[in-house]
């Protein structure tokens, strides 16, 4: 089989290069044979979890002192790209929602008690992390969000509903966004909690059957009367929006990793598709109207690996990367619309085969230019900057 890489980038350590390997040996050996079944099944086994957290894949970046790797963010990138060139896209975001999207906001802005009650298990796959932010009426605009939460003397009480939740049904330690301040508007007055599972008030109203990602579960909750105690509160009351905009920077960053390793995943199956496969007696490979589509789309993927790579840097470097990083969730997740389909078309009946990994890929990507910020959301984030 023809192995499709990009140049590595020179800034890429030795440890990075080992976890690159470790990586993807995990994933052609632990995921690439059993997610078949899980995709059936519609979840991911708690082992999984486990096994990857055991090897430190699940706390790259989080503290040293709390079981995490102290990490910069190339290694979210490369685990992102890694996890997606298994052609599993349900695998890859269950288990990098856990790790670079909602169990992150405990590790960045969690008290000491916090992180030391919550990240080890985290990190180690045991427990397993979802973030609720988006709601029936507010999903990229995270300032019309309704869920309230109410100060009281024992702690707080949260009210309302949580949709398209990733990890919704299996998850242990869901981050809660609610408005606490009921006079501020828009993006003022809103936090976050942590909500433990089995807590009586969170109720799983139903998990999705979706169009992609089925090996994922995707939940709506319902939040009914809800007690959390004080200590619950995650960070500063009223801060929770920033929180999730800063999150979201990474998310998206990882979201273009995502993209990077799912585009060459589908230019290599369609090389070798392409040679193999014979059309007007010989190769289709050696069709040159045929392979210049797929170099094409080659090169698109290239131009987003190299933008992911450069966002990931800015951000290890602390600049301002609202601007860039919404590029990359934008051209990203629309370019990797236009390599699945290509590469598609190019394995011609077979790509449309329910079970042929271009044909999951196809489906799972399509969530991306959705979820995480839509496209036209991420381009008037853009624009504003421009």
């Amino acid at each position: 089989m023809t192995e499709f890489e990009f140049n590595e980038p020179d800034l890429l350590s030795e440890e990075l290069h080992m976890v690159r390997e470790q990586v993807r040996r995990f994933a052609n050996e632990k995921i690439v044979p059993h997610a078949d079944a899980w995709e059936a099944s519609g979840e991911i086994p708690r082992s999984l979890f486990r096994d990857l957290g055991q090897l430190g894949f699940l706390g790259m970046r989080h503290p040293v002192e709390y079981g995490g790797g102290g990490m910069g963010p190339l290694s979210s990138v490369i685990l992102g790209e890694e996890l997606a060139r298994s052609t599993f896209g349900g695998v890859a975001s269950a288990l990098t929602v856990h790790s670079d999207m909602s169990i992150s906001h405990i590790a960045h802005r969690g008290t000491h008690e916090q992180k030391l009650k919550y990240l080890p298990a985290a990190c180690a796959g045991e427990k397993v992390g979802a973030v609720c932010v988006t709601e029936p009426n507010a999903g990229s605009d995270v300032a019309g969000l309704k869920t309230r939460a109410v100060r009281t003397a024992e702690g707080w009480i949260i009210n309302g509903s949580k949709t398209f939740i990733t990890n919704g049904v299996y998850g242990d330690i869901y981050i809660v966004a609610a408005r606490t301040d009921p006079e501020a508007k828009g993006s003022r007055g809103i936090s976050l909690f942590i909500v433990e599972k089995g807590n009586p008030g969170l109720k799983i109203a139903r998990k999705f059957e979706k169009h992609g990602w089925r090996s994922s579960d995707t939940a709506e909750l319902f939040l009914d009367d809800l007690h959390v105690p004080h200590d619950a509160l995650l960070g500063e009351e009223g801060k929770g929006f920033y929180y999730i905009m800063s999150t979201f920077q990474s998310e998206r960053l990882v979201v273009g990793a995502l993209v990077s390793g799912t585009c060459a995943k589908a230019v290599e199956l369609t090389v070798d598709y392409m040679r193999q496969r014979q059309a007007f007696g010989k190769a289709l490979w050696d069709q040159p109207v045929v392979r210049n589509k797929l170099a094409w789309v080659a090169s698109k993927a290239a131009a987003v690996r190299a933008l992911t790579y450069q966002c990931a840097q800015m951000i290890d470097e602390g600049k301002d990367t609202v601007r860039e990083v919404s590029m990359l969730k934008a051209f990203g997740a629309e370019t990797l619309q236009e390599v699945v389909h290509t590469c598609l078309q190019l394995h011609g009946g077979t790509g449309y085969i329910i079970g042929t990994p271009v044909e999951r890929m196809a489906r799972d990507s399509r969530i991306l230019t959705i979820g995480g910020g839509a496209t036209e959301v991420m381009l008037e984030e853009v624009a504003k900057r421009m």
